[in-house]
């Protein structure tokens, strides 16, 4: 016999028929054009600090690392305030407005000083908006519809990660290789992103009766995250280490012999799987569970990682890299959809912040040993030690599967 619908079941199914909150489309699109700004910089930035400002490869690497170093460690800290005030979108605006006010500087700067200081101002601005963003997500979204939500954003995202390098490249054939044209265009999305953030998107509500929190960074604030969020940073911490960065996918790719002016096409086509496949897997996730979908994100990855190994000619790579890029969307968005289910939602500031952290040291992590083991076995050595990681990032999977189903049942909001 049936069991009877309760009043929670009826809502359930009520939100997941519903539309996604006007402020979900925004934030995506927010995301989209600071990508599309920042990567038209990214993009030409390396070449233009050795051949305009005369750089060495070495300042080019400090630069990068520091900028990065700086915006992991930054989103700790804003989304611990963003958890101490009780309010997301203000410092997420603050982020993007950093971010937009730096590019400016680019085509301004006549010195690599000058471009460090934009660097590291920008990836402050990153830091400042990132836990705070993906909280305020949380925030606006209803559970049934979080992974539609967070696969949105990242699908918005990715599109611009890709259309800003091929936007870079239309505008130097344009502009006729002047840097200082291209940069002085890219401030122009920048500024459209931080206007969208402040006019179109609304702060919700704080529930009633939620606790307030006055250190969430205090010892016993932590332990209130619980044992499943921090299983959840833990399996994600392991995949990290199976996905070191898409830099690899390029030299593997130059390796077999890919000319070097359609080396960004490596970049292109991954990021075109990311983003076609990230909201769909977000929406069929919010119906049949994310573990499934995630395991099967971290076998598109050990698939994607044997054929980068293993397979001859760009045939075989470019294969390999449309599953690479299959893997992100099956995976990034459903992260970040599991911190949201497992933290509790006057900590998801908190959550986030520590969760890119952890990843981020586990991404500097992977990618300093896939370089070693490049130096030593090739890519075979790289490619395939990364499909060792991911088999153990599965089986973290099914032991985190027994726990979200439980969870689940106790109607707490985690889709197992």
């Amino acid at each position: 016999m049936a069991e009877p619908q309760t009043a929670s079941d009826t809502s359930d199914k009520a939100a997941a028929r519903r539309a996604l909150p006007a402020g979900i489309w925004a934030l995506g699109f927010v995301s989209l054009l600071m990508d599309v700004s920042s990567e038209m910089i990214h993009a030409l930035l390396p070449v233009y600090l050795t051949v305009g400002l005369g750089a060495t490869a070495l300042a080019v690497g400090v630069i990068e690392g520091i900028a990065e170093a700086t915006a992991a460690i930054t989103k700790v800290f804003s989304g611990a305030l963003s958890d101490r005030i009780g309010k997301r979108k203000g410092l997420a605006a603050l982020g993007y407005g950093l971010a937009a006010c730096t590019k400016p500087i680019f085509p301004l700067a006549g010195s690599v000083g000058w471009i460090v200081a934009a660097r590291f101002i920008d990836r402050i601005g990153k830091g400042i908006r990132g836990a705070p963003r993906d909280a305020l997500i949380a925030d606006l979204t209803p559970p049934a519809l979080r992974g539609a939500a967070y696969g949105l954003r990242q699908s918005l995202d990715t599109v611009g990660a890709f259309l800003g390098p091929l936007a870079a490249i239309g505008l130097m054939w344009l502009f006729a290789d002047r840097f200082a044209s291209v940069f002085w265009v890219a401030v122009v999305p920048g500024f459209l992103s931080l206007g969208l953030i402040l006019f179109a998107v609304r702060e919700p509500a704080r529930p009633e009766g939620t606790r307030q929190v006055r250190n969430p960074l205090a010892r016993d604030e932590l332990a209130r995250l619980g044992g499943l969020y921090w299983a959840v940073v833990a399996v994600a911490a392991v995949f990290t280490l199976a996905r070191f960065s898409e830099a690899f996918l390029v030299l593997r790719a130059q390796q077999a012999g890919l000319a070097l002016m359609l080396v960004p096409l490596v970049l292109v086509g991954m990021n075109v799987a990311y983003a076609l496949s990230a909201y769909p897997v977000g929406v069929l996730s919010d119906r049949v569970g994310r573990l499934a979908l995630l395991a099967l994100g971290v076998g598109l990855l050990i698939a994607a990682d044997i054929v980068l190994a293993l397979a001859p000619g760009l045939a075989g790579i470019a294969v390999g890299v449309l599953l690479w890029g299959l893997h992100m969307g099956f995976s990034q968005g459903l992260l970040a959809s599991l911190v949201a289910d497992t933290a509790a939602p006057e900590l998801r500031g908190t959550a986030f912040g520590l969760f890119n952290l952890v990843t981020g040291a586990a991404m500097l992590a992977a990618s300093v040993l896939a370089g070693a083991l490049w130096e030593w076995g090739g890519p075979e050595a790289t490619f395939l030690a990364g499909a060792g990681f991911a088999v153990l990032a599965l089986l973290g999977l099914l032991a985190l599967r027994g726990r979200l189903a439980r969870r689940a049942k106790k109607g707490q909001g985690a889709r197992a």
